[in-house]
């Protein structure tokens, strides 16, 4: 197990690289310039130029992802063209409302996702399956931003039971939360659903029932471990996706967390800023599917790694 993941942490550095270079490349392929949002709209072309020698946007682009990278792996993400202040501290103020809001969210979507996708199994074709399903549907197909700003309608503006904005309290997490969550929830369920349903029809469930064992301790026991293993893959995906489909629901409730930093910094086109949070997503999608891989054999002691 450990030579396994000392393994994947290693090959965590090609596919950084990868990912480096092709942001970089991105990032400079926007059109808009920089140095002329820096400087505003009405400085002259000898103060755009000035900017853009002070931000090192007149080098040529190998010598400045050379620079780029070569800081970076020395803990420098470099300075926010917009507020001038380091990337890090930025990233830093930032990132506590966006993993508590991910968290919360996966957490009732995981809840009553698979507590829907079980249930569905259970009374598969009967009116409960069919509910569950539904709703699992309406939520796949709803849009983010479409569910947030009628949730901000009814629960705020008409009913004036929760806020809209901010992260100060436990209050102000309840509509993002409900509105990032809703579609992982609704994958979940349907995942969850037909995972059991496979399970189910195995003979040792059947053997079970057979011997006289309690539905509940079939369920439980016998079909929620082995129906585990494919959930877990879609639970680590979809907390991966979480964290970079945040970015919406916190444009929308104008959410203080690293999705809102993203959107700011694409439209004052803040070079460092898009690059270093557009590699911190991907760290966390390699980290997140090792943290998977590894449950594996908690959740079934057969699989062995190599």
């Amino acid at each position: 197990m450990l030579n396994y993941f000392l393994k994947r942490l290693l090959g965590l550095i090609p596919t950084l690289l990868i990912v480096a270079v092709l942001v970089f490349l991105f990032v400079h392929m926007l059109p808009g310039d920089p140095a002329r949002l820096a400087a505003g709209q009405d400085a002259d072309e000898q103060t755009i130029a000035m900017v853009r020698a002070e931000l090192g946007l007149d080098k040529p682009l190998p010598q400045q992802f050379v620079s780029f990278f070569t800081h970076m792996l020395q803990g420098d993400f470099g300075t926010s063209i917009r507020t001038r202040r380091p990337v890090s501290m930025e990233i830093g103020e930032r990132f506590f409302p966006t993993v508590m809001l991910t968290i919360t969210s996966m957490v009732w979507a995981v809840i009553f996702g698979m507590g829907i996708g079980i249930v569905s199994a259970v009374f598969r074709n009967q009116w409960p399956d069919r509910l569950g399903m539904t709703l699992a549907v309406s939520g796949i197909s709803f849009p983010a931003f479409a569910l947030g700003m009628l949730l901000m309608q009814i629960f705020s503006v008409q009913l004036g039971w929760l806020p809209t904005v901010g992260a100060a309290t436990w209050k102000r997490y309840v509509l993002p939360s409900i509105t990032l969550g809703a579609a992982v929830a609704a994958v979940m369920a349907r995942f969850t659903r037909a995972s059991f349903v496979e399970v189910i029809q195995e003979d040792f469930v059947r053997t079970a029932r057979a011997k006289g064992v309690r539905e509940r301790t079939v369920i439980i026991k016998h079909c929620l471990r082995n129906a585990l293993i494919p959930v877990v893959t879609m639970m680590g995906l979809q907390f991966g996706f979480l964290l970079g489909g945040s970015i919406l629901v916190e444009a929308v409730f104008n959410w203080p967390g690293l999705g809102r930093l993203l959107v700011d910094a694409v439209q004052m086109r803040d070079y460092p800023v898009i690059q270093t949070l557009v590699l911190l997503f991907s760290l966390e999608f390699i980290l997140i599917n090792l943290v998977v891989d590894v449950l594996y054999g908690y959740i079934n002691p057969t699989i062995r790694y190599k």
